[in-house]
């Protein structure tokens, strides 16, 4: 089986870079792949994603060397499951809140006797290499979502769960669950309140002896992240990197013509209303 790059990252004591997709398509997750991401995830959760365009999308990364994980809907064996058949390298599984909770995530990961997992890597025995059926529970990693209230007064009890690999904090669910709508959503979290939360999930975790990974919103707060002692890193997603371009794209001209004049003329038909 080819192993899963992450590991080898966080071997050589090295943060991971992780991209996001949130659109289904296999071309945008193709060029997403060739950018230089350690790793990049499918979101099947929030993501305008089904499975069946998830598959095409691991199958435009499959080029590239980048790691493909998949953040599933929920805590469901079937989509676990099927997540991994198609060659997904690692799961993300969102709002974990307890122990219990933890133990079926890593279940439904691990094949028998670590776990419950049923055999029948369909995509994965061909995109993952030869073996696959008596590597795959050493090299797929497993990442329980911390985001709720509850899940922070669990906290030791789901980093001490056996196969688990690490936690990944989603902040925007993480603050609210916290805070209620006291603050603004969204990600990159300047509140001390909510760094001090985060950086205890961090502590959490690595005396455990599993990883951690926060979802950022932009490069520099990710840079503070790993300094901080993080794992794994993902900064934006598709949609926003795709509209951020636009948006200055388009700024930019409108910038540049404004000086002179503006190609906008009157409309012929409408009279003074602005024709396109």
């Amino acid at each position: 089986m080819k192993p899963n790059n992450i590991r080898k990252i966080w071997n050589e004591g090295q943060c991971v870079l992780n991209g996001w997709l949130s659109i289904a398509n296999s071309f945008s997750a193709e060029i997403m792949a060739e950018q230089g991401y350690d790793s990049i995830g499918i979101d099947l959760q929030h993501g305008i994603v089904d499975y069946q365009a998830a598959v095409s999308m691991l199958q435009g990364m499959r080029a590239s060397s980048v790691v493909p994980l998949v953040r599933v809907p929920w805590l469901d064996p079937a989509h676990i499951m099927k997540a991994l058949d198609a060659g997904a390298y690692g799961v993300i599984c969102p709002m974990i809140n307890s122990r219990a909770e933890a133990e079926a995530l890593v279940s439904y990961i691990r094949y028998p006797p670590k776990g419950v997992r049923s055999f029948g890597p369909s995509r994965a025995a061909i995109s993952a290499g030869a073996n696959y059926g008596q590597e795959a529970d050493d090299q797929v990693v497993c990442f329980a979502m911390i985001e709720t209230a509850e899940a922070v007064r669990n906290l030791e009890e789901i980093v001490s769960t056996p196969g688990l690999d690490g936690v990944y904090i989603g902040p925007a669910d993480l603050t609210i669950g916290l805070t209620g709508m006291r603050y603004p959503t969204g990600f990159d979290r300047e509140e001390p309140k909510m760094i001090e939360a985060i950086k205890r999930i961090l502590d959490r975790a690595h005396a455990a002896g599993i990883r951690a990974a926060l979802h950022c919103g932009t490069p520099t707060y990710a840079a503070r992240a790993a300094e901080w002692g993080f794992d794994m890193v993902t900064v934006s997603n598709d949609v926003r990197l795709l509209s951020g371009a636009a948006a200055a794209s388009v700024k930019a001209f409108r910038d540049a013509v404004a000086p002179t004049k503006s190609i906008r003329g009157p409309d012929p038909v409408n009279g003074n209303k602005t024709a396109y």
